[in-house]
């Protein structure tokens, strides 16, 4: 398999992924407050959106590189 293969099938996976899910979730921690041996931290739970056209775009420019791929 040749790079421009693989890169094709990693955007179509991504792009199916970001349609199927929609977006991640990750836990980021915050320091708030260090008072001498009490420290204080928060864990904040972040979400991030993947626009719809944005997977679309990674299917469609998977296919691309695949079909091109064989036409050489």
């Amino acid at each position: 398999m040749d790079i421009q293969r693989i890169a094709a099938i990693l955007l179509l996976v991504a792009g199916g992924l970001g349609l199927a899910y929609g977006g991640f979730s990750y836990t980021k921690e915050t320091h708030k407050a260090d008072l001498g041996p009490l420290h204080m931290s928060v864990e904040e739970k972040e979400h991030v959106n993947i626009p719809i056209w944005a997977g679309i775009g990674a299917i469609v420019l998977g296919g691309v590189l695949l079909v091109a791929g064989r036409k050489t």
